[in-house]
């Protein structure tokens, strides 16, 4: 298969840049490598793009595999001809593949292969055929075999029949046909497997929808529903309609004597055996497209959550709220340190409001706490009434923000969570992870399996490798679009940058801590494991902002450097302007000389000098500083307390608890 041609024609692109990605991505070169630093190669396409064609390539080579594994497997029985050969070559999908291989696949004892044991091969064959006068029953008498128990005619004729009905739901084509056509005109049908049950899966007591239009949340809440054997689902198709299909494609004309027979044998092969299997397979096809829909809306709320402004250089106060256990209380520096933890109780059953205000405000002064981050979960709301009280009554230069406690829980107990803070209990990381969400959400938020932040639905039902992969994927793609400072990035940040692994991130810390702060993007060859194929992809991720080279502390790549500073010189400037922001005009002169023209002398394309350019007047800017900034509120509680022209951000995630009714229902409910 040319699979550059094939991805070329699926993708819309030109045929040299599906080459050029192909080639990218078998010598080892990441996708956000790709998307960044190689956009020449491709024409610029994002991330996103590139990761679809990579998908589709790895799947491309996986139907490549089969088809020729399926092949070798025909040509050894020595009946591979020249139209299978047609066949497998033309075939699109993995299903379309098994089905070919269906007749020559090893089978299971089956109805028609002990009538093949017992002889009567030819005798199906001659049926089959319907080109004799003689009536099958007639022809049956001449197999009888009392050794191989064929004692009668009519014994004979139903083994040969039986033999029919295997053949016909063996052929490719015609399971394809029927495939299609059930899609295209069946329903998807649930009931109640006890209508008398109560369940969160009523609303599918009585269901029926086209499955070419049924939503995937209704195609996963009714396979839960089916496993957790509250409904019986199945796909209705109108039998007459199918089994018309098949007897046109193998009844001949006419009026013959095998017709009749060769007829009963296809509705045998449509009831017993066909319909089951394409029933399984649509039913296979329709989960498939629902989970591949719910990951993507796991995949985009991801990168939302994941890509919110930071509130960057303020010491932030974390309140993890709680009822019997108090609220937990951490304050970290402009850096995300510990400095300090307490315990207040603010909320019933203990209600020590006043104490509670005297520690909080005691902390804030001491400290110079600047931002409040505010736990969403269990007494949320009232901590939240607490801290504006506090805040009007004490009249603090202070505001603050409700966070996402989604996945804080999970941190505080995990291993890494252990490390960072072995002399604190769980429920005091997950106060500091609270304060730190405020501080730098995407930092934070990578410690945490993308999948115990809770931004998507059916979660649990998902193939877990498969949305591990897609979630994975958007860490990666977030984190290296954003950057990482090589002298502040804590091993999970770090271990997200392209060509970093867990273990060489661990390295990487040692190093720093052994020798101080990295100096250049250089140093890196000098951490163990890390070689120069992985320097190449993480080098341009990485920020030095101390390096005595500006470019360092920018996402102009290292093999760019050379680039760059000629650029600089042409245009009358020095890599010190980077630094002291004096390459106001730069923009305007390189447009001036004409991009296509300096790319030449520079000798790289006009992208990656557009890049260049662009980040040399903003050296290390974080995308994120680009999207509105969050806002931070102070006395907020109630409708009452909005006032003409206050501006206000809503942040919505969908998410639906696997016992939910709206889990059910499809409704998702906003939290």
């Amino acid at each position: 298969m040319n699979f550059a041609q094939t991805l070329a024609n699926e993708f819309q692109i030109k045929p040299e840049y599906s080459e050029n990605i192909l080639k990218l991505i078998d010598d080892g070169n990441t996708i956000p490598f790709i998307a960044r630093y190689r956009k020449e190669m491709h024409g610029s396409m994002d991330d996103q793009k590139l990761r679809e064609i990579s998908e589709r390539y790895e799947y491309l080579q996986n139907l490549d595999k089969r088809r020729t594994e399926v092949r070798t497997s025909i040509e050894n029985l020595g009946k591979l001809t020249d139209e299978l050969v047609t066949a497998l070559d033309n075939a699109a999908t993995l299903t379309e593949i098994e089905d070919i291989y269906r007749p020559y696949k090893p089978k299971r004892k089956t109805r028609a292969s002990v009538a093949r044991e017992k002889g009567l091969e030819p005798l199906a064959a001659a049926i089959f055929a319907q080109d004799t006068r003689e009536y099958p029953i007639d022809m049956a008498g001449a197999y009888l075999n009392p050794e191989k128990e064929v004692n009668t005619p009519e014994e004979a004729l139903q083994g040969a029949l039986d033999i029919i009905a295997e053949d016909i739901s063996d052929n490719a084509e015609i399971r394809k046909h029927l495939r299609t056509v059930a899609f295209q005109s069946g329903n998807i049908v649930s009931k109640a497997a006890d209508p008398e049950a109560e369940s969160v899966y009523e609303n599918y007591y009585e269901y029926s929808e086209p499955m070419k239009r049924a939503a995937g949340y209704k195609i996963l809440a009714i396979d839960r529903g089916e496993r957790e054997k509250f409904l019986k689902v199945s796909v209705d198709f109108d039998r007459s309609r199918g089994v018309d299909i098949i007897t046109k494609a193998v009844v001949k004309p006419g009026n013959r004597p095998a017709s009749d027979a060769v007829r009963a044998a296809a509705e045998d092969a449509y009831d017993r055996l066909i319909f089951p299997s394409i029933q399984n397979e649509l039913r296979g096809e329709l989960t498939d497209a629902a989970v591949e829909n719910a990951i993507k809306v796991f995949s985009e709320n991801l990168h939302q959550l994941l890509m919110q402004p930071p509130v960057k250089g303020k010491v932030a106060m974390g309140l993890d709220p709680g009822y019997r256990m108090g609220c937990k209380v951490a304050v970290v520096d402009a850096t995300g340190r510990l400095l300090n933890t307490t315990v207040i109780y603010p909320v019933p059953p203990f209600k020590k409001v006043e104490e509670a205000k005297k520690i909080v405000t005691k902390f804030i002064k001491a400290y110079g706490v600047e931002i409040i981050a505010i736990g969403n979960g269990t007494a949320g709301k009232e901590t939240e009434i607490f801290a504006a009280e506090l805040i009007r009554e004490q009249k603090l230069n202070v505001a603050y923000m409700v966070v996402s406690e989604a996945g804080a829980s999970v941190y505080s107990a995990s291993k890494l969570a252990a490390e960072e803070f072995p002399d604190y209990d769980v429920n005091v990381r997950s106060a500091i992870s609270i304060a730190r969400r405020l501080q730098d959400p995407l930092a934070e938020l990578v410690k945490i399996d993308p999948k115990a932040i809770g931004v998507g639905q059916y979660q649990h039902d998902m193939p877990q490798k498969r949305l591990s992969e897609a979630l994975d994927g958007v860490v990666e793609d977030c984190v290296n679009s954003v950057g990482v400072d090589l002298n502040t990035a804590s091993p999970a940040l770090l271990s997200k940058v392209v060509g970093i692994s867990a273990a060489v991130s661990k390295n990487i810390v040692a190093y720093r801590e052994a020798n101080g702060a990295f100096k250049s993007r250089k140093e890196l060859l000098k951490v163990a494991k890390l070689g120069p194929k992985a320097f190449e992809q993480c080098a341009g991720f990485m920020r030095v902002t101390e390096s005595a080279n500006p470019l360092d502390g920018t996402a102009v790549h290292p093999e760019s450097y050379e680039a760059a500073e000629k650029l600089l010189t042409l245009c009358g400037f020095t890599p010190a302007d980077i630094k002291n922001g004096s390459l106001g005009k730069l923009k305007e002169t390189v447009a001036r000389m004409g991009y296509d023209k300096t790319a030449a002398q520079l000798g790289i394309g006009v992208p990656t000098l557009t890049d260049i350019v662009n980040e040399l007047m903003r050296p290390g800017r974080d995308p994120r500083d680009e999207l509105p900034q969050p806002l931070l509120r102070t006395d907020v509680m109630d409708i009452k307390d909005l006032k003409v022209g206050m501006e206000a951000c809503i942040r919505t995630v969908w998410c639906i608890s696997p016992r939910s009714p709206t889990a059910a229902s499809g409704i998702p409910p906003r939290c």
